[in-house]
């Protein structure tokens, strides 16, 4: 490929009868400036559509609200429902030693692969990708032009596909080149037809990132059918939401087992021509079961044969079994 993928999904596709859709977002703003730290507003919906698709059952749901500071660390964090062990997270920073803490704190949601537990595993990418909102702003926020013309980032060399020696991507000291550059717009995450597709999204500022997801599973015989979807997008000074990381991943499963059977990756939006060079590695991943996948993945997809964007898709894969549990 000689241009990175700009081919975002139109729409959601029509809910099937007889099937479960998984959908979350993470919205991250900065309500009281930017020296004040991150919000992050978390919504996840498991909603099971049966034969009549007019009626829809709520099988799960969950909200979360948290407030990080300038080093991605957790001031307040609080959910709805409420959980207990919640507030033994804070004090901890974003990244991969978070995803640590949660499962020594919360063990009862990551065993049972609740909505909260997904919005919880993607703080750790949340609070890092957020800043490029910023970036989008950059011209409206007082100094921060200067500052990233200035700012000295670190080398990114070797760090996955996009990033491999030798990429476009990179400048000779191994920077990342042409930040922002590959950015889509994008339709409503909604479907227009479909208001019950989605769980309600919100209002949101006009300087925002989101994280979006949406898992389709369904019962054909023997075998599980799997549609997800993965977006990162902030909106432009312009109103506009742009993507600048989105994923679409087609799979299939032993419904018994609970083993993965197949699974293609379609990158949609990235920002590097390098980077859907990850894509075909999904496959390296068939024969697992499904559940294991939050580690596996991590373990089997490193360095410069992943893309980061799609191991976090591939991730939220785990929970296929749990929402196959409540299909007919």
């Amino acid at each position: 490929m000689t241009s990175p993928p700009r081919d975002p999904a139109a729409a959601p596709p029509q809910r099937r009868s007889g099937s479960v859709r998984r959908t979350s977002t993470l919205l991250m703003t900065w309500p009281d400036g930017l020296g004040a730290g991150l919000r992050l507003d978390g919504r996840c919906r498991d909603l099971l559509t049966p034969a009549d698709v007019q009626a829809t059952t709520v099988v799960a749901a969950a909200d979360l609200r948290v407030q990080a500071g300038a080093e991605r660390n957790i001031i307040s964090i609080a959910s709805d429902p409420p959980h207990a062990a919640l507030g033994r997270l804070v004090g901890r920073r974003g990244g991969g030693g978070l995803r640590a803490a949660i499962a020594e704190e919360l063990p009862d949601q990551v065993a049972r692969g609740t909505p909260l537990h997904l919005l919880l595993d993607d703080l750790a990418g949340s609070t890092l990708i957020a800043g490029f909102a910023l970036v989008r702003w950059a011209d409206h926020i007082p100094g921060f032009a200067e500052r990233l013309r200035t700012g000295r980032g670190r080398s990114m060399e070797g760090t996955c596909a996009g990033f491999a020696p030798g990429a476009n991507s990179l400048t000779p000291d191994g920077m990342p080149a042409r930040v922002g550059e590959n950015v889509v717009r994008v339709p409503p995450l909604a479907a227009a037809d479909d208001p019950d597709g989605w769980h309600e999204l919100g209002d949101h500022p006009r300087m925002a990132m989101r994280r979006a997801r949406r898992i389709d599973v369904w019962a054909d015989e023997g075998e599980l059918g799997i549609d997800a979807m993965f977006r990162d997008s902030c909106w432009d000074p312009d109103g506009s939401e742009l993507a600048v990381h989105e994923y679409q991943l087609l799979a299939t499963a032993d419904r018994g087992t609970g083993t993965l059977t197949s699974v293609t990756a379609r990158p949609r939006v990235l920002p590097y021509a390098e980077c859907p060079a990850a894509g075909p590695n999904a496959a390296w991943l068939i024969g697992m079961p499904l559940r294991g996948l939050r580690s596996e993945v991590l373990r089997r997809i490193r360095g410069t044969d992943c893309c980061t964007h799609l191991n976090d898709a591939l991730r939220s894969l785990a929970e296929v079994p749990v929402l196959a549990a409540a299909l007919p």
